[in-house]
């Protein structure tokens, strides 16, 4: 059987998403926030014949994201998913499982990411014993935003969607998000941002250093500084990445692979 959840299943729901909660952060985070009964939010649920959970999908505007632990009735959620009638959508996940809806969906262009998560401070703290201490390191608020995004414009490999913006005003808002920079003579220089925190976790987004400024070590160091922060807080830190060499650098601060993350845009 597949319906809709309320607020009546949040324990069992919550159960079954901490099986696996960094796979789960955007799903865990969005309820959170969110709760059940948003006109732009909507999850549902199939449970076998005794009522324990089999899978989930969460609606959140025009996103899309399923989670399961084994077999589930793909072609009915697919369905589902149709049947909201939000096109276009984006549809992402664990890659084992929303790549089982390639069958079932007309889907938009795939990417395919590294998924990792960090749920020690121990190497981060040891290369803040190495860093340079005349780097400050400053937490943003609503009025750096346009710097924040006028930062991630001036590098060439770092896009911006339309809805950048709004969406990192919203986060620092609602604290499901923050920032750290560095800027040198009023500019800033470097940052690093997170998104979809929760009680549990939170996804590391927006790392970027202006090409001037390279090979100072200012991304390392705010990527310590998060890591540091979050990690007292309870949280384990997620982050994507599709690119070796900075897959390379995020694992020499104690982040691991865990899998793959699959989005169709």
């Amino acid at each position: 059987m597949i319906r809709r959840l309320t607020k009546h299943d949040h324990d069992q729901l919550f159960s079954f998403l901490q099986k696996e909660p960094s796979f789960n952060l955007f799903i865990i985070g969005d309820i959170e926030s969110f709760g059940y009964d948003a006109d732009f939010q909507e999850i549902w649920g199939e449970l076998d014949e005794t009522g324990n959970l089999k899978a989930v999908l969460l609606r959140y505007y025009n996103s899309f994201i399923p989670y399961a632990q084994g077999d589930f009735d793909v072609e009915v959620f697919a369905t589902l998913i149709q049947q909201t009638n939000v096109f276009p959508f984006i549809l992402s996940g664990k890659s084992s499982i929303v790549e089982r809806f390639e069958q079932w969906l007309t889907l938009g262009n795939k990417r395919v990411m590294y998924f990792c998560e960090c749920d020690t401070d121990e190497y981060a703290n040891e290369y803040a014993n190495q860093m340079d201490y005349s780097i400050e390191i400053k937490k943003a608020t609503l009025e750096d935003v346009d710097r924040i995004i006028e930062l991630r414009q001036r590098i060439a490999e770092f896009a911006t969607a339309p809805r950048t913006r709004e969406s990192l005003a919203k986060s620092l808002e609602t604290k499901t998000g923050r920032t750290y920079y560095i800027e040198q003579d009023g500019n800033m220089v470097a940052s690093a941002s997170t998104t979809a925190e929760n009680s549990l976790s939170a996804m590391i987004v927006g790392v970027c250093t202006d090409e001037a400024h390279r090979q100072k070590g200012y991304a390392s160091a705010i990527m310590t500084k998060l890591i540091q922060d979050l990690i007292s807080e309870g949280k384990t830190l997620c982050l994507f990445y599709d690119n070796p060499q900075a897959g390379s650098i995020y694992k020499r601060l104690g982040f691991r692979d865990i899998g793959t993350w699959t989005m169709y845009l």
